[in-house]
């Protein structure tokens, strides 16, 4: 087993960061409202505000709610993958390969506090706990010299049932119906089509529709961290203004937009709480290259108060001139490119494949890896990827070009 150590943070904060490549759409897939898979932008969307004051609990009962108790690996990134290779006949090379949200949750880990134990961690304030309370698992395996993780199926599932026992405080509404809300405010702040393409009876029903988390548009965007190249697949929520006409070609960047909401602050403890979820704001926009991030702030009570449009670069530094300093960005990424490198050197290349474990237990220092399969890789490539990158069905479809930006 490896493990590498979290503490101590102050050798992650030397003032400069570990260079970033910016994040480039290089391919894009939809699923559509049943979930089905397509190899296209069908479910793009496009932002427009909202009505203040309207309630986020509204359409509970009819919630079309997406059942992700199948594990569906990183089956619909691959075939993202393959179709970007056979199109343009070069392999899309990278150090690793993964969901952002598995890139979040590293990325998180030298300050997250959002499992567990994060009322103490609030009461108490200590950095040092505050650090050990996420867990995670993940998957991995090495191929053609590619590192490649998914989340821990079982382990994800696991934890949501966990923290399902503790329930809600007395009057206090429900985990489910306060995850509702955010979808909510998604489909309140979304169109199918640019506003001036979109009637105006449908942008003043959006209160009265269906809420449905199957669809999504998915961005899927090489960057680099430090020495390390990611290809990182994630949802996207929206546009704010159009797509440039050809987004993995063009230099310029995308004008995405990332929806939250959060419970408008009353207290400190509010404020601490709301600068925690800054740092899972900041770091998912970051990771995919969102620019800009829209707040819906919300009563106890999930009644939509008011707007707060935020530019990601800027969040770090609001941070730590304006807020409570819970949090340093220099340090999620001097961190991430550090844990990285470290990983490359702990997953061997070899021909036997293999799978390892990547676990950062509640309250636990380090981040362990270890093997759990002897050899192949066990179900986090698909038998449609590996056939592809080693057999080609024709020899002019092979990927032969190395992309090496």
């Amino acid at each position: 087993m490896s493990r590498f150590d979290i503490q101590p943070l102050n050798r992650f904060s030397d003032g400069s960061s570990a260079s970033i490549r910016r994040p480039k759409e290089i391919a894009f897939f939809s699923y559509d409202d049943a979930h089905q898979f397509h190899q296209d932008e069908r479910s793009l969307r496009y932002y427009y505000p909202p009505r203040i004051g309207a309630s986020l609990s509204d359409g509970f009962d009819r919630f079309e709610k997406l059942d992700d108790s199948v594990d569906d690996h990183l089956d619909s990134l691959l075939k993202t993958i393959v179709d970007l290779e056979t199109r343009t006949k070069s392999r899309c090379q990278a150090d690793v390969i993964t969901w952002r949200g598995m890139m979040t949750k590293i990325m998180a880990t030298p300050f997250d506090m959002f499992n567990g134990y994060a009322g103490l961690a609030l009461a108490l304030y200590s950095v040092e706990l505050i650090m050990m309370l996420s867990s995670f698992e993940m998957n991995v395996t090495r191929f053609q010299g590619t590192i490649f993780i998914e989340e821990n199926h079982v382990h994800k599932l696991e934890s949501r049932n966990s923290q399902h026992q503790y329930g809600s405080q007395p009057g206090a509404p429900s985990q489910d119906m306060m995850s509702y809300w955010g979808y909510k405010f998604e489909t309140l702040s979304l169109l199918p089509a640019p506003w001036a393409e979109t009637s105006r009876d449908y942008i003043e029903s959006r209160e009265n529709l269906t809420v449905n988390n199957h669809a999504q548009y998915c961005s899927v965007v090489k960057t680099a961290i430090g020495k390390t190249r990611l290809i990182l697949g994630g949802e996207v929520d929206a546009l704010w203004d159009a797509k440039p006409p050809s987004s993995t070609t063009s230099i310029d960047p995308i004008n995405w937009v990332e929806l939250k909401t959060a419970a408008t602050p009353h207290s400190d403890r509010d404020i601490l709480k709301y600068e925690r979820k800054l740092l899972k704001f900041w770091i998912q926009s970051f990771l995919l290259g969102v620019p800009k991030i829209i707040v819906g702030f919300r009563s106890r009570d999930g009644i939509l108060e008011r707007l707060e449009e935020m530019e990601t670069a800027g969040l770090p530094k609001m941070v730590k001139q304006r807020g409570k300093g819970t949090w340093d960005g220099n340090v999620c990424i001097n961190f991430t490119a550090n844990f990285l490198e470290w990983l490359k050197a702990a997953i061997p290349d070899g021909e036997s494949g293999g799978v390892w474990r990547i676990r950062k237990r509640e309250k636990g220092p380090v981040i362990e890896v270890f093997k759990v399969e002897e050899s192949g890789h066990g179900d986090i490539l698909s038998p449609d990827f590996i056939e592809w990158r080693t057999h080609p069905p024709e020899e002019d479809a092979r990927p032969k070009a190395i992309v090496q930006e």
